[in-house]
């Protein structure tokens, strides 16, 4: 989350200086590493505590501290475990004979969600319903501030915590540009936004100012009243986000709502739409998609590139515009005659 300090782990154990190498080179790395920092602050208690049991980190022992970790999901265990493999890897690099977990004993992986692909059609209907919600003292823009919350994550696939760290000194009416500030890995970005975004921006501080609401440059853009003015949290913008899901319908295949992460999916997969559309060349394009996504290379992008109907029939028929010249049906065997 944006502003939140770092965590600071403290270990005890003998592989305390070792720990404490491996978590300082992956911050310089720029990771947060705050997670992997906590499981690792958690095995150095278990090798302090269990001493005699375990003078060192190995199989026995690896066993023993995974067994503390039953009751959570089996999902969270495999991370876990592999934080631990990733720090054993780091390991030998100076001790050749340490122990390293073997991966193919740990639990599987589940099955990732499958995101939900918003058309244009139905965040327009999102829009449309977003002014039926009701004002109240907490959020007297709660309209305004939910619509803009729509047309940002569909229009720009930034991230939830990214558009609830936006303040309105982050917007430059001049350059139509938002700033995301030090969000995944410390990284900022510029986005550039187009016309019609910037209009809608301008439309939501048209409202501040008619209802002479604070508009400083540390004011959130995603806005409420309480305690004096703050962000909205990620709960409250679900709260309303599922209220218009609901209400225009829009469910997945399984019949649940959909996620706000399924906004920067939908970003993603919508851009190559219009790429393929243009005729623009896609290979050399991602790059850009990746550093608008704010990632470091195309590798993490695949992740958000789903090949849904749209985009296979898009891909099929600029193959078939290309190439369908070369590629001719077999000519069928005659049949001999008796």
């Amino acid at each position: 989350m944006i502003g939140l300090s770092l965590f600071t782990p403290a270990f005890s154990s003998h592989l305390a200086p070792v720990f404490a190498r491996y978590v300082d080179l992956k911050r310089a790395l720029g990771r947060r590493f705050d997670l992997p920092a906590r499981t690792l602050q958690n095995l150095d208690r278990f090798l302090h505590d269990r001493k005699p049991d375990y003078p060192d980190l190995n199989a026995a022992a690896f066993q023993a501290w995974c067994r503390t970790h039953e009751h959570v999901a089996s999902g969270v265990r495999r991370v876990r475990m592999l934080e631990v493999r990733a720090f054993c890897l780091y390991r030998r690099r100076t001790e050749p004979q340490c122990f390293v977990p073997d991966i193919a004993f740990f639990p599987a992986y589940h099955q990732r969600l499958q995101p939900y692909i918003f058309s244009e059609a139905e965040v327009a209907s999102l829009l449309s319903a977003a002014s039926s919600l009701q004002r109240h003292p907490s959020s007297p823009l709660c309209p305004e501030v939910i619509r803009l919350a729509i047309v940002l994550l569909f229009t720009t696939g930034m991230r939830r915590g990214e558009l609830l760290g936006l303040t309105l000194g982050d917007y430059n009416r001049r350059e139509a540009t938002l700033r995301i500030r030090e969000t995944k890995f410390y990284k900022s970005r510029l986005l550039p936004i187009n016309s019609g975004i910037a209009a809608e921006v301008e439309l939501y501080l048209s409202a501040r100012n008619r209802r002479r609401l604070p508009v400083v440059p540390d004011t959130a853009f995603i806005w409420n009243a309480t305690r004096g003015g703050r962000a909205y949290t990620g709960t409250g913008l679900r709260h309303y986000l599922q209220e218009l899901l609901q209400q225009c319908k829009i469910v997945t295949s399984k019949g649940t709502l959909p996620r706000i992460h399924d906004f920067r999916h939908s970003f993603a997969v919508n851009a190559l739409l219009r790429w393929y559309h243009s005729g623009a060349d896609v290979d050399a394009k991602l790059p850009l998609l990746a550093t608008y996504l704010g990632h470091g290379s195309p590798v993490s992008t695949h992740h958000y590139l789903h090949f849904v109907g749209p985009l296979r029939t898009a891909a099929s028929q600029r193959f078939a515009r290309c190439y369908g010249q070369l590629v001719a049906p077999l000519p069928r065997p005659e049949r001999q005659r008796g």
